[in-house]
C-alpha cells in the first residue's frame, strides 16, 4: 500500500479544525480530530514522515477521506504531453503510466504523485498555466 505523507496528515487535521470546531471545553476534540492527531503524533513521535494507507485506524482513515474529497482529483491542465510520446507530461508532470493509471490508484497513491511534481514544480501546471490551474478551481477567469 502507499503511504500518506505527514503534511497530507496536517492538512487533514487543519480542514477539520476548520470545519467542525469543538465548543465542548471538556472534549476540545472533535473524532475525526482525535483520530488523526493521534496518527500525527505517533508519526512524530517514531520520527515517521509516511504513515501506511491500510495502517490507518478506520476512524483517522474516514477523517482523512473526507479531506481528500476536497482536493483537485487531478493535476492534469489539458495540455498532456505524454499522448504525444513524451515519458513524462510537461502540462502536469505526471509519469506515462501514471496518468494511464490514474483512475484505479488509491487516494494515497495520488497524493503521492501530487507530493512528488509539486516538489519538483517544473511541470507547466506550476509555471507556465498556473493561472489555468487556479481558473479551474475556483471556476472563474481572474478570480483568485
Amino acid at each position: 500500500m502507499a503511504g500518506i505523507h505527514i503534511t497530507d496528515i496536517e492538512a487533514a487535521i487543519n480542514y477539520w479544525r476548520e470545519r467542525s470546531p469543538s465548543s465542548d471545553a471538556a472534549m476540545p476534540l472533535t473524532l475525526p480530530l482525535r483520530a488523526l492527531a493521534e496518527v500525527y503524533a505517533l508519526m512524530v513521535y517514531h520520527r515517521q514522515t509516511d504513515t501506511d494507507e491500510a495502517a490507518l485506524p478506520p476512524a483517522a482513515r474516514q477523517a482523512w477521506l473526507a479531506w481528500f474529497d476536497t482536493t483537485p482529483d487531478t493535476p492534469c491542465i489539458a495540455i498532456c504531453s505524454t499522448s504525444q510520446g513524451d515519458e513524462v507530461c510537461k502540462g502536469c508532470g505526471r509519469s506515462f503510466d501514471e496518468v494511464q493509471h490514474w483512475t484505479a490508484m488509491s487516494p494515497a497513491e495520488k497524493r503521492g504523485v501530487w507530493r512528488r511534481i509539486t516538489l519538483q514544480g517544473d511541470a507547466w501546471r506550476f509555471n507556465r498555466y498556473a493561472e489555468r490551474a487556479i481558473e479551474e478551481k475556483t471556476g472563474q477567469a481572474g478570480i483568485v
